[in-house]
């Protein structure tokens, strides 16, 4: 028998399977890792402390800066929270909106998070088999809001502006030692001759084939089923017992959502079904995201057949939350002080407090919020679903060899962004 040593490992934070800045210290027997230390920290951005210094509305940019994967659901659960304590409820299309949006978020996170822990554990073509539909939903961030991530697109009473009805078209290469011939245009801007709905309309048709395309590389391959099937098993119990939130609940086999649960905004009105695992491994994690992909497929179709059959106001008309429209700012004077008063102070929020919290693609993402009264928020706390998972890290990869600790931390789906805020 060889003689085995024991030592003391640092994995991270460079590492780059480490998703982020997390640095592991694992304390090794062999190749079996023994404990697992997550040192986090790294990204510290201070995120709470800069909302409680700024007007309400100037944080909405920071939520996309938490999870940069999961943008606009970040957005929901702190505009959830101000239009609570306002006491306002936005439009029913601004509504249907939102919950359009979360959802094609959610394609979005476990497209990067599917490509990534494929890439992690060795599967090179899916990364960019996933990219590929990635660019196209984030055309559609990019459609509404001018930015492809982080699109600052949710506003308390509503949503920044309405849906375009043109999408923007590939143009021919500015450079002239580029060269793109009119056919490749034309094919490239076919499905970009409607409206932004047009566009998602034709993306969730041609999308239930490109997940089955994924399964076909992954399901059933022995080497993937090799390194995920057993690894890092939590029970039922124990997933609770360890504040598991999201597909990480799922996995276990707990049939806990929000969106079901504690619906906000127009779930309740949505047909969808809730994937749930058997076995708590890391094989039913992923099958559970893949599943959820196609669900939230189905919802975004929900959306774009009632959005393209009720036009109506997407922010409500309450000018002393919401500014008034530019061509109204130039003809009355009424408008010209509530735009001033908006964007140089903002609004005051009533004294209270509240917990919102969205079905964010890795859990559940809550924002805790207190006002006193003023212009800005007297507490700002984040609840972040990856921060509460990174706790049971030790617990998962003890026992299992070094090589897994990657698929476990894939399976995770962890972005340090709201894990140090």
């Amino acid at each position: 028998m060889p003689d085995l040593r024991n030592f003391t490992l640092n994995f991270g934070p460079q590492h780059p399977a480490a998703h982020g800045v997390l640095r592991l210290v694992l304390e090794m027997e062999g190749e079996v890792v023994r404990r697992a230390d997550p040192h986090i920290g790294l990204l510290h951005r201070g995120t709470e402390k800069l909302a409680e210094s700024k007007p309400f509305n100037h944080s909405i940019g920071y939520m996309d800066r938490l999870d940069y994967v999961s943008m606009m659901c970040n957005e929901h659960a702190y505009v959830l929270a101000i239009e609570r304590l306002l006491g306002i409820v936005p439009p029913i299309r601004a509504q249907y909106i939102r919950v359009m949006f979360d959802e094609i978020t959610r394609i979005l996170n476990h497209l990067l998070w599917l490509g990534s822990h494929g890439l992690d554990i060795g599967a090179m073509t899916l990364f960019l088999y996933c990219f590929r539909e990635r660019e196209d939903l984030m055309d559609c961030y990019e459609a509404v809001s001018g930015a492809r991530m982080h699109a600052t697109y949710y506003r308390p009473g509503g949503v920044y502006r309405d849906l375009p009805q043109r999408m923007p078209q590939y143009q021919p290469p500015a450079d002239p030692k580029v060269h793109r011939s009119t056919r490749e245009l034309e094919r490239m801007n076919a499905n970009r001759q409607g409206s932004l709905l047009d566009f998602i309309e034709d993306f969730c048709n041609r999308f239930p084939a490109l997940v089955d395309e994924y399964e076909t590389l992954l399901t059933d391959n022995r080497i993937w089923k090799q390194r995920t099937v057993g690894i890092a098993v939590v029970p039922p119990e124990r997933a609770l017992a360890l504040g598991f939130t999201g597909p990480m609940l799922r996995g276990s086999g707990i049939p806990w959502d929000l969106r079901r649960k504690q619906p906000y905004e127009v779930y309740d009105q949505m047909e969808f079904d809730i994937p749930v695992g058997t076995e708590g491994d890391c094989y039913d994690r992923y099958l559970v995201r893949v599943e959820e992909m196609r669900q939230s497929n189905r919802i975004i179709k929900q959306c774009v057949d009632w959005l393209k059959a009720n036009p109506g106001p997407v922010m409500l008309a309450d000018h002393k939350v919401t500014p008034p429209g530019r061509e109204a700012v130039k003809q009355d004077m009424e408008a010209l002080i509530h735009s001033f008063k908006l964007f140089s102070e903002g609004y005051s929020v009533p004294e209270g407090e509240t917990y919102a919290a969205v079905e964010a693609p890795k859990g559940e993402f809550g924002i805790y919020l207190i006002s006193d009264g003023a212009n800005k928020p007297f507490r700002v706390k984040i609840r972040p679903p990856a921060f509460v998972h990174l706790a049971a890290m030790d617990e998962m990869v003890r026992g299992h060899m070094l090589a897994d600790v990657v698929a476990v931390m894939g399976t995770m789906d962890i972005v340090f962004g709201e894990v140090d805020r």
